[in-house]
């Protein structure tokens, strides 16, 4: 491909990026993935936003014949009555990261409003390639859904969020919710959601070895995921849910991205898919912002103002 001029990163996403650089490493390859999983896992009292929510881990079956997965669920201390929750998927390419990962962030959204968090622990590939991960999601949105009284969680408001793979898997979430008959989601809530195995986008090249996950990151992740079968004409949109046929009958959807990350276009491209489906979608590109940047500098002006909007939307959904 000719050369493509990236746009420029916030200056103030700039600096924070350039302070953390030596940790950051926007083009992972495989050989990497075991050093970057080797974080120490916190207890799940860790979870509590300062006592604002109790937190509890709690092991329910998985999908059949698979093992029993681990939900992290944090409700307010001041709930009397079942209230609204997130049912939420940590990013980490498919390759990292596990049921704490982002939830301090969501605690906080949630906090705003009202609401529960519930963060799925998925099995991650390349040990476990799909349809894993996004089965163990489903089998533990089931039983969210299911045993919603025993938790505290008022069924008819429940969204399924998540960012980067979890914002794909949650897009997921949403296909197989409604193609199984499964139960009805509130909305759906994708943080910049990596949603196509194919990564053919201008913005993917564009944005190779910048940022915080570039094409060889994706390369790393979509590979241990789909194996042989990545790119070619069977994906199931399960898998990516940019290769789903058919947008229409789907929750509303919020959908955020950076302008200067690979995952731009692919994003844009879904919004305006379910939009032409007849369906409600929410679109958010951030000017400057990287991969993540929201997670990684969360006191920056663009990260303030995205959090802001996704509690605007949100507030509008459960009304």
């Amino acid at each position: 491909m000719s050369e493509r001029v990236p746009p420029p990163f916030d200056p103030e996403l700039a600096a924070a990026l350039a302070a953390v650089s030596d940790t950051v490493w926007p083009s992972l390859r495989p050989d990497q993935i075991a050093l970057k999983r080797a974080v120490p896992r916190l207890p799940a009292g860790e979870f509590t936003l300062g006592g604002v929510f109790t937190a509890e881990d709690l092991v329910v079956p998985g999908p059949e014949g698979a093992p029993d997965i681990s939900l992290l669920v944090c409700r307010p201390v001041s709930a009397r009555e079942p209230v609204a929750a997130l049912y939420f998927i940590h990013g980490g390419g498919m390759v990292m990261g596990d049921n704490r990962a982002g939830v301090p962030d969501m605690l906080e959204l949630a906090a705003e409003l009202g609401m529960a968090v519930v963060s799925v622990e998925y099995r991650l590939a390349p040990e476990n390639p799909h349809p894993a991960p996004v089965e163990d999601c489903y089998a533990g949105l089931l039983w969210t859904f299911e045993n919603a009284a025993k938790i505290g969680v008022d069924p008819a408001r429940v969204v399924v969020g998540g960012s980067s793979a979890g914002g794909g898997l949650a897009a997921a979430l949403a296909l197989m919710a409604r193609d199984l008959d499964g139960p009805e989601i509130l909305g759906q809530l994708l943080l910049c959601p990596m949603l196509d195995d194919r990564d053919d986008t201008f913005s993917g090249f564009q944005m190779t070895g910048l940022g915080t996950w570039d094409r060889v990151a994706n390369d790393t992740g979509w590979n241990a995921l789909l194996g042989a079968a990545r790119g070619g004409p069977d994906v199931s949109p399960y898998a990516a849910p940019a290769r789903a046929g058919d947008l229409s009958g789907l929750p509303p959807a919020f959908i955020d991205v950076g302008s200067a990350e690979s995952f731009r276009d692919e994003d844009v491209a879904y919004a305006a898919r379910i939009w032409q489906a007849g369906g409600r979608a929410e679109l958010h590109v951030w000017p400057g912002g990287f991969h993540g940047f929201d997670f990684l500098s969360p006191r920056a002006a663009l990260s303030r103002d995205s959090r802001e909007a996704r509690v605007r939307w949100m507030r509008r959904l459960l009304a």
